[in-house]
């Protein structure tokens, strides 16, 4: 079972590779609080997917569990769960969750 604070470290870890691409400036802050997307985020659309690919990269890595995010029932919520790291966690527990991995 994987815990929040686990795919916290999970995200973290895709933000350290991330962070080797961009430059000074738009490196991302490990922080649950820490906007991705949208207003006050550092990430424009590609920094986004390639975020969302580093953390599914992460997941598989660390957990064993092929896990896409960025499919139909992301896109259709109301609120996005791309906002921010901490809102990115919660919303890979729910999928790990209702896969039966969480």
């Amino acid at each position: 079972m994987i815990e929040e604070k686990d795919i916290i470290q999970i995200l973290y870890r895709a933000i350290d590779d991330l962070n080797l691409q961009l430059p000074p400036e738009q490196r991302l802050e490990k922080s649950a609080e820490t906007v991705l997307f949208g207003e006050g985020g550092r990430l424009d659309s590609l920094g986004l997917v390639t975020f969302i690919v580093a953390a599914e990269q992460k997941v598989t890595e660390v957990a064993g569990i092929t896990l896409t995010l960025a499919d139909e029932k992301a896109m259709s919520r109301r609120n996005s769960p791309f906002r921010t790291v901490g809102t990115l966690a919660e919303y890979i527990g729910e999928r790990l969750a209702e896969d039966g991995n969480g």
